[in-house]
C-alpha cells in the first residue's frame, strides 16, 4: 500500500513521477502527490484518482529535474490535500514522502512545537521533515540520519532540499524501497514496476539503511554513518509482462495467465524417474531439512489458505507434524517452538509487514525460516535461511490470482521434497510428480470454460450472500474464493468446512442464500454429497464445482462448473480458478473497480 517515487537527472522530472505513480496505483491509494525542485520548488495534491493530480500538474506542469511522487493509502488524519504527501518542512527546504507508520510521532510531534514549528496536516508523516529540519546543518544525508535514530515506528522514505540538491536520500525499516541508476538517471522507488521500464537492474535496501541517490551514481551507509556494500539484482520480468495484453482488466488477465505461471512455478523442478523435486534453494540444507520434527507456517490473506492446503499436504505426504499461524497474531502469543521446528512463510509480494515481523520473531529466537515468495529481492526472500520462488510473474489487479496456483503448487514440491526424506514412497513421489507436470495444462482446459463461469456469475449477480463449502484440501480453496468475493464483489460470503454449517449458519439457509460447494470425486465427496442434501432440504441454490464427467451432481445443485480429474492434494489449484472467474465476472457485473478495490492495497505494508 502507498507508493513512492523518486528521479534526480537530466531530464524533466515530472513525466518519470507520474509514469511512476501510475505503475504503482495498483498497490491501492486515495490521494497523491508531487514535489519538484527547479528554479523554485512546487508541491502539488490532490484526492482521488491519479487523474485528478495529473490535471492539476498540466495546469501548472513545474520545470525541474530533481522530484519525488507518492500514493497516499490513509492511515493517519482523513483523506485530504493537507494529509496527503509530500510534505514539508517549516522552511519549505525539505520534502519527505513515507511508506509506515512513525509509532511515536505524537511526542516527537510535541517537542517539536515546543521549539516552534508549525504543523499543518493530521499526519504521523509530518513529524519526518520537521524532525530532520531541526538537525539539517546543510548536509541532507547527515540529518536524516540524526532523524531516524529517534524514530520507533516503520518507514520506507525519500528526502529532497533545496539547499543541498544534486541528491535523494532514502531510507528503510521494515517498508520495501528499491533503487536503480541507469541512463535515465537516479531513481527511487517502494515497488520495482514503477522502475523496469527504465532497466530491470534493481538495488534493493535492507532494514536500517540510508542510500544517497545521484543522477549517476548511489551510496549506501547504515544509520551510523558505516558503509554498506549492495549488490544489484537482475529482475527476470519485463514491461510488456506488467502490461493488460488487451484484457479488459489485469486480474482477467492474470486469471487467463495461471497455465503460464503454474508452468513456470514447476520448470526445471520435476524429476519424475527417481520421484524428486529440485528446489535449488532447499538443497543446500537437505540435511538439516531432514532432521526437522514440526512445521509451522505463517502467512497472511490468500496466503493464509495457501498455507492451510500445505499443512493438508505436508503431513499427509510429508509426514511432519505441520501448524498454520496467521502471522498478525503469531507475535501476540507464546508460540512454542525450537530447533527442530521448520518456519515457512508465504507471501506474494515478499514486504508483507505482518509477515515480516514474524519472520523478526522467530529469527530472533534462532529458528530455522524457510520463503515462498513471487518477488525476487524482497524483504522475505533476504530475510529467510533458504526459499522457493514461485516465478509467477508480475501480479498487478490487487486481489492475489495466479500467485496463489503458483504458491500451491510450489507448496506441492516442498512435501514431496521433505516427504521423499522420510516415508513418501518412490511410487508414490513419481505419481505427483507425473500429476504435478500436467497441472498447466489441466489449467488451461480449466479456463475453457470461462463462459460458464460467465453465465452462472449473471445469473447470481444480484445475490449478496453467499456461503461456500468444502473439505480437506477444499476448505482452504472455499475461504481463497469467499476472500475474493468479498474482495471484487463486495457481496457477504462466509467459508465453511463442508461438515460445519449445520452447527449453527444453516439457519441463514433460504433461496435467496446461495451456496458454493466444491465436491470432486474424492475421499469425501460423499459427505459432501450430504452437505449439499442439507442445503437442498431448506431450498438453498447450489452451486457445485465437480469433477468432469460427474452427471450425478446435477440431479442435487442447480448450476455445475467441472474441473478435470487430477490428484486430490492438487485439486484446490484447479478449483481456486473458477471462484477467482466468478468473483471477477461478479464485480464486473456489479460495476466494480475489479483491479482496484475499494479500501484495498496490494501489499500490505503496515501492520
Amino acid at each position: 500500500m502507498c507508493g513512492i517515487i523518486g528521479y534526480i537527472g537530466e531530464k524533466q522530472a515530472i513525466p518519470l513521477l507520474a509514469e511512476g505513480l501510475r505503475k504503482q496505483s495498483y498497490r491501492g491509494y486515495d490521494s497523491s502527490g508531487i514535489v519538484v525542485i527547479g528554479e523554485s520548488v512546487q508541491c502539488i495534491k490532490a484526492v482521488g484518482k491519479l487523474e485528478n493530480l495529473e490535471q492539476k500538474v498540466t495546469d501548472v506542469y513545474p520545470k525541474g529535474t530533481i522530484g519525488l511522487g507518492h500514493n497516499r493509502w490513509a492511515t493517519h488524519g482523513n483523506v485530504t490535500e493537507e494529509n496527503a504527501h509530500p510534505h514539508g518542512d517549516c522552511k519549505g527546504n525539505i520534502f519527505v514522502v513515507h511508506n509506515g507508520i512513525i509509532e511515536n510521532y505524537q511526542v516527537l510531534k510535541e517537542k517539536l512545537e515546543a521549539k516552534g514549528h508549525k504543523f499543518v496536516s493530521q499526519t504521523d508523516t509530518e513529524v519526518l521533515p520537521h524532525l530532520i529540519e531541526h538537525f539539517f546543518r546543510g548536509s541532507l544525508e547527515d540529518a536524516v540520519r540524526k532523524a531516524l535514530q529517534l524514530v520507533r515506528g516503520t518507514y520506507g522514505l525519500a528526502v529532497i532540499a533545496k539547499e543541498d540538491p544534486g541528491k535523494i536520500v532514502a531510507a528503510r525499516l521494515s517498508s520495501p524501497l528499491v533503487l536503480s541508476i541507469n541512463s535515465f538517471g537516479g531513481f527511487v522507488a517502494s515497488d520495482p514496476a514503477a522502475l523496469i521500464s527504465h532497466s530491470n537492474k534493481m538495488v534493493f535496501l535492507d532494514d536500517r539503511e540510508v542510500a544517497v541517490v545521484a543522477k549517476d551514481n548511489f551510496f549506501v551507509t547504515d544509520l551510523e554513518s558505516n558503509p554498506k556494500e549492495k549488490e544489484e539484482t537482475l529482475l527476470e520480468w519485463t514491461v510488456e509482462e506488467a502490461q493488460k495484453g488487451g484484457y479488459p482488466h489485469f486480474m482477467l488477465k492474470e486469471i487467463m495467465e495461471h497455465p503460464q505461471s503454474l508452468e513456470n512455478t514447476l520448470r526445471g523442478r520435476l524429476l519424475q524417474e527417481e520421484g524428486l523435486v529440485k528446489l535449488g534453494g532447499l538443497e543446500k540444507f537437505k540435511e538439516q531439512l531432514r532432521d526437522m520434527e514440526k512445521i509451522q507456517i505463517l502467512a497472511c490473506g490468500s496466503a493464509s489458505y495457501v498455507a492451510r492446503a500445505g499443512e493438508y499436504m505436508l503431513e499427509e505426504y510429508g509426514g511432519i507434524p505441520t501448524q498454520v499461524d496467521i502471522a498478525s497474531e503469531f507475535r501476540y502469543r507464546k508460540p512454542v517452538f525450537d530447533k527442530k521446528t521448520l518456519s515457512i512463510f508465504v507471501s506474494q509480494s515478499g514486504e508483507t509487514a505482518d509477515t515480516l515481523a514474524a519472520l523478526k520473531e522467530v529469527k530472533e529466537k534462532g529458528g530455522f525460516t524457510v520463503g515462498v515468495v513471487n518477488v525476487v529481492g524482497s524483504s522475505v526472500a533476504r530475510g529467510v535461511d533458504a526459499g522457493v520462488y514461485i516465478h509467477a510473474g508480475p501480479e498487478i489487479a490487487v486481489a492475489a490470482t495466479k500467485s496463489v496456483t503458483s504458491q500451491l503448487a510450489a507448496m506441492a514440491l516442498i512435501a514431496v521434497f521433505l516427504g521423499r526424506q522420510r516415508q513418501l514412497s518412490l511410487v508414490m513421489g513419481q505419481r505427483i510428480i507425473k500429476e504435478l507436470a500436467r497441472i498447466p495444462e489441466l489449467a488451461k482446459k480449466v479456463l475453457e470454460n470461462t463462459r460458464d463461469v460467465e453465465k452462472t456469475a449473471e445469473k447470481y449477480s444480484k445475490y449478496s450472500n453467499f456461503f461456500l463449502i468444502g473439505r480437506k484440501y477444499n476448505f482452504p480453496a472455499v475461504l481463497e474464493g469467499a476472500l475474493k468475493l468479498k474482495e471484487i464483489a463486495y457481496v457477504h460470503a462466509e467459508a465453511f468446512g463442508g461438515g460445519e454449517l449445520k452447527h449453527g449458519s444453516l439457519a441463514l439457509i433460504t433461496e435467496n442464500f446461495p451456496t458454493i460447494a466444491i465436491c470432486p470425486s474424492d475421499s469425501v465427496y460423499e459427505k459432501m454429497v450430504s452437505n449439499i442434501q442439507e442445503i437442498r432440504a431448506r431450498n438453498g441454490p447450489v452451486i457445485a464445482i465437480a469433477t468432469e464427467g460427474n452427471e450425478d451432481i446435477k440431479k442435487i445443485a442447480d448450476d455445475v462448473i467441472y474441473i478435470p480429474k487430477t490428484l486430490e492434494m492438487l485439486t484446490p489449484i484447479l478449483s481456486v480458478i473458477p471462484l477467482q472467474l466468478f468473483a471477477y465476472y461478479m464485480g464486473v457485473l456489479r460495476g466494480h473497480d475489479v483491479d482496484k478495490p475499494r479500501n484495498l492495497a496490494k501489499s500490505v505494508t503496515v501492520e
